[in-house]
C-alpha cells in the first residue's frame, strides 16, 4: 500500500527530510491515522504532502521501518525519495475522479492517508 503523509512546513518541510535523508513520522493522534501508521510496512511508498498555504505532494520517501511497540505512538523511519518535478495541489487532486473516495478530499484533517496505485502515480507524476 501506498500512503500520503501530511506536514506543516513549517513545522517539518520536504527540505527538511531531503537535509536529513531519514527521520522518525511520530507525533500523530488521530486514531484512524494512527492505525494507518501502525500498518505500514518497510519498502511502502510515501508521497510528502505540505499543508498550511501550500496544500501540495512535495516529494516522495519510503518507509524504512515501524516500532509500533506503543500502539499510541507508532515510530516510522521514512527516508527521502525524490521531489516532485511540479507540486500537485489539493484543488487539482479533488478535481480528478481518482479522489472522489479518498480520506484526502473527504477527510481533510486526516495526517496519513492510504492512496492507490493510480493515486500515487497521480501525485507523484510518475
Amino acid at each position: 500500500m501506498d500512503y500520503l503523509l501530511k506536514t506543516e512546513p513549517s513545522t517539518y518541510s520536504y527540505a527538511d527530510l531531503q537535509r536529513e535523508h531519514t527521520t522518525i513520522w511520530d507525533g500523530v493522534s488521530n486514531p484512524v491515522a494512527l492505525k494507518h501508521l501502525r500498518g505500514m510496512k518497510p519498502g511502502e511508498r510515501l508521497v510528502i504532502y505540505h499543508t498550511g498555504d501550500e496544500k501540495s505532494a512535495v516529494g516522495t520517501a519510503s518507509v524504512v521501518s515501524i516500532d509500533a511497540s506503543d500502539a499510541k505512538n507508532p515510530q516510522v523511519k521514512i527516508k527521502v525519495g525524490r521531489a516532485n518535478s511540479k507540486s500537485v495541489t489539493l484543488a487539482e487532486a479533488k478535481a480528478n475522479k481518482l479522489f472522489t473516495e479518498s480520506p484526502l478530499a473527504r477527510q481533510g484533517r486526516l495526517s496519513v492517508v492510504p492512496l492507490t496505485e493510480a493515486q500515487y502515480k497521480f501525485l507523484t507524476g510518475d
